[in-house]
């Protein structure tokens, strides 16, 4: 702001001279100069660069309102801000887009161009997917603090059974929160164990015992454990949808199916056994029991609940689709091809086993796949030949989208470690800034005390300044994302 009688600045023309299309105006830019003529400039009007032109004319309150220093000699505009996006930026003048280097982080960028007063939309499309992953990296690192800190918050407000709905779910979804908690994990990772061997045991034939009717069935004690582990499971299963905060899309959820599934059978099972003789024949409810007993097998699912490579590998598939659908895509089409081929060249042969297309399938699948059971082979020259070039083909179609398997399962697992390391120093930095908070209010209510008591009782009744410990800048506002969150960097 100039001041009266201050000699540093001259006096700004004021005559509109140099709105003209002919104007030039210099830019430093930490550092960095740059010229630019007023008929780039004027292309985008609402721009910052664009309103240096006509600040000229407003004195020097409207020229520091845009710009940082400025000097009158030179007529030189001086930015405290990053060179490297502002040289990004300014293609927009010049060619209408904007690309973000290589290096640069998103999020800053995304700042630069709203201080350039520049519009998201110039911005490539390439480049606005690097920025939609950051802020959703951002929003989960964000989504994670508000987790840990509700879990560690107490609401005096929340009525008892709230605040035990909310133990119970944090005792058995979280195990990290408690010593007790990891080991009810590990206990039910035990239980998920036992259940499967006794599973794969019980049908040792050597381990049944026969009934009365002369039907092998599972020994007393095997089935026993079977029950216990069911009882565990239902337990904790109708504990977790108890203490859910959102009970509908606890029930949806992927894994509570699984779980649901894992548990069912049994009941089901149960119950036929019981009652399901006076409905239908004793053979049918064998069978059916049998078939449920079959269903069992999805409680090993249950382990990728208290495993993490497990959900890393389920997240690396989900994102593969496209690859894993292009691998079936090139196989269905080699086994067409080549069954269809192998049938015609072993037509010839008098003892072919190729008796059809649809038979001649499943040698083509074997063979693609080269797993080679040896049950239909080609017993001609051009058959073996056929077979040769059909493996061959399958080694190359299988081989093709494995590389971007793999790259998705350690893209996405290298995201979770540094998205948990990001959450945990952003907590650090809050209880510092918390504990810096405190010092500093507890310094200023000192002296507030010392002054009360020198100005008299009237003044001891001011209200002090409470320091909430889960005040979070970067989930009330957005614009403390960058100075708050470190993964941007």
């Amino acid at each position: 702001i100039k001041m009266a009688g201050d000699s540093r600045f001259p006096d700004v023309d004021t005559d509109g001279s140099e709105k003209n299309e002919e104007t030039e105006i210099v830019v430093n830019v930490g550092g960095v100069r740059q010229v630019f003529y007023g008929d780039n400039l004027n292309r985008y009007p609402e721009t910052r660069l664009a309103e240096l032109i006509n600040c000229l004319s407003g004195g020097y309150d409207s020229i520091f309102s845009l710009c940082d220093d400025y000097d009158p000699g030179k007529k030189e505009f001086y930015f405290d801000r990053d060179p490297d996006a502002f040289k990004c930026i300014i293609d927009v003048y010049y060619f209408g887009e904007i690309h973000m280097k290589k290096g640069i982080c998103p999020i800053c960028f995304k700042n630069e161009m709203e201080f350039w007063k520049v519009d998201l939309k110039f911005l490539d499309d390439c480049c606005k997917t690097h920025l939609s992953e950051k802020k959703e990296e951002l929003e989960e690192i964000a989504r994670r603090v508000q987790l840990i800190l509700d879990d560690l918050g107490v609401d005096a407000s929340e009525s008892r059974w709230k605040r035990c709905q909310k133990y119970i779910w944090k005792f058995l979804e979280k195990p990290e929160s408690s010593y007790p908690a990891r080991v009810i994990a590990v206990l039910s990772f035990l239980f998920i164990l036992v259940s499967s061997v006794v599973m794969c045991v019980g049908t040792i034939p050597d381990l049944q015992v026969v009934d009365a009717e002369g039907n092998r069935m599972e020994h007393p004690t095997l089935d026993s454990i079977e029950t216990a582990c069911i009882g565990w499971f239902t337990t904790e299963y109708v504990l977790r949808l108890i203490s859910s905060p959102n009970k509908l899309h606890f029930a949806l959820s992927f894994m509570n199916i699984i779980d649901v599934l894992a548990i069912l059978p049994f009941y089901v099972s149960l119950t036929l056994t019981h009652l399901g003789a006076k409905l239908m024949e004793l053979s049918n409810v064998q069978q059916a029991v049998q078939a449920l007993r079959i269903m069992r097998i999805a409680r090993i699912f249950k382990l990728a609940r208290h495993s993490s490579g497990l959900q890393t590998l389920t997240y690396a598939l989900k994102r593969s689709f496209k690859e894993l659908g292009l691998l079936l895509m090139y196989l269905a089409v080699g086994i067409f091809v080549f069954s269809a081929l192998g049938y015609t060249m072993e037509q010839s042969h008098p003892e072919t086993l190729f008796k059809s297309i649809p038979q001649s399938f499943w040698w083509a699948i074997i063979t693609m796949t080269t797993v080679g059971y040896g049950d239909i082979y080609p017993k001609t020259t051009l058959g073996k030949l056929n077979a040769a070039i059909s493996f061959l083909c399958g080694v190359i179609a299988i081989a093709l989208p494995i590389h971007p398997i793999i790259n998705n399962f350690v893209r996405y697992y290298n995201k979770q470690r540094v998205l948990e390391t990001a959450a945990k120093h952003e907590l650090e930095l809050m209880e510092l800034n918390s504990a810096e908070g405190k010092a500093a209010s507890s310094k200023s209510e000192l002296e507030d005390l010392a002054r009360d008591d020198k100005e008299g009782p009237f003044h001891s009744s001011r209200l002090k300044v409470s320091h909430s410990d889960t005040f979070i800048h970067l989930l009330s506002e957005e614009k403390h994302y960058r100075t708050r969150l470190q993964s941007c960097k």
